[in-house]
């Protein structure tokens, strides 16, 4: 009851973290909350001393908000994670703690999408060495290694929203599409399912992976996954940084058995802008490295920051817990002249009699449950 008190009795505070899009604050602020931000991510240490003051949390990649920080601030009403990933939040501890988890699935696939066709065609045409080249005063102007997308075979590894964009703009260049995922998922267009991951890579002259961070993708492409590529085919990654093992994909760039690679996410990333950057790929020939900005397009963040906020929103305001990623979903239309209770409970034998037996005390009429 004291998550309920405190909704009731006070404004509720929110706080934003690592630089988000300040369309949040704007939306939340008109709702009638209180909100600040901060455009760094906080250590364990200032989350333990800042959140005690506030009731809702908004953060990007780059917080870590472990079973620690969740026990100790237990009274949270909701954690957004303003970005599709929520590996950072540690999702089972929170629902012990009854705090709902909210991401922005949808917001930011387009423009990770068009990050992926931009590097298939800058890596088929050596963009990144002829330009670094042309800086230099070296005059480059040759054909060999450089080729057209079209008409070639493009993999997608895990076709969810943002593989399924991809599908889509790659066969609208002339490529063939083929895709591996280990849910069966309906082909968009002329796309066609491998049976498995060798497959294909066997067949892909471009691989590119759009697959979530946990045990079963963590070094998902070793050394063995590799050598299974097409000699002089191209591997991209703009999923998480676990999922390729680095120096696997050095070996395999050296002995020029890829013809190149798109980097956009790393095992270890710099904390801030501030932070040097060092991989083993840096220096390498057709190599392609970006911080992390598959989705840093101000649309994409735009929409991210509107979509969470509108689950804080819809959550705080009627108890919806739609996009959710760790309750069950529960989508509630506006009603008049009623009172929504959320209870969260270990499915305990005799809570909800329990309950209902405290409302039918106070002579209220309970008019439906969701469960």
């Amino acid at each position: 009851m004291s998550k309920l008190k405190a909704q009731i009795s006070e404004q509720l505070k929110v706080l934003l973290v690592e630089g988000i899009h300040p369309v949040a604050k704007e939306k939340l602020t008109h709702e009638g909350y209180h909100v600040d931000l901060l455009t760094h991510a906080p250590t364990e240490d200032e989350f333990l001393k800042l959140l005690p003051d506030y009731h809702v949390l908004g953060i990007r990649s780059k917080s870590d908000i472990n079973s620690k920080i969740l026990k100790n601030n237990s009274h949270l009403l909701a954690i957004g994670a303003f970005c599709i990933g929520t590996n950072q939040i540690d999702l089972s501890s929170a629902v012990e703690n009854g705090i709902p988890v909210f991401n922005a699935p949808h917001s930011n696939t387009r423009s990770v999408a068009e990050l992926v066709i931009c590097e298939m065609v800058a890596l088929s045409r050596q963009l990144g060495d002829r330009n670094s080249m042309a800086h230099q005063g070296e005059w480059m102007k040759s054909a060999e290694g450089s080729r057209e997308i079209r008409g070639k075979t493009i993999g997608i590894v895990g076709y969810g929203h943002i593989g399924s964009q991809v599908s889509v703009l790659s066969e609208s260049l002339g490529m063939k599409v083929i895709f591996y995922d280990v849910l069966k998922k309906l082909p968009l267009g002329n796309a066609q399912s491998k049976n498995n991951l060798n497959e294909l890579l066997a067949e892909a002259d471009f691989v590119t992976l759009h697959v979530p961070e946990n045990p079963s993708t963590q070094n998902m492409i070793t050394s063995v996954e590799l050598k299974q590529m097409k000699r002089g085919s191209y591997l991209i990654n703009a999923s998480r940084g676990t999922v390729v093992q680095i120096e696997d994909l050095v070996s395999a760039l050296k002995e020029n058995h890829l013809a190149g690679c798109a980097i956009d996410v790393f095992p270890m990333e710099p904390a801030s802008n501030k932070e040097k950057f060092k991989s083993p790929l840096q220096g390498l020939k057709n190599v392609i490295l970006t911080p992390h900005i598959g989705g840093s397009t101000e649309e994409a963040q735009l929409a991210i920051g509107q979509e969470v906020a509108e689950s804080f929103r819809k959550f705080l305001k009627l108890g919806t817990t739609a996009w959710s990623v760790n309750f069950p979903q529960v989508d509630l239309l506006p009603k008049k002249n009623v009172c929504r209770v959320m209870n969260v409970h270990r499915n305990e034998p005799g809570v909800l009699s329990e309950i209902n037996g405290y409302i039918s005390e106070a002579k209220a009429n309970i008019q439906a449950q969701y469960l």
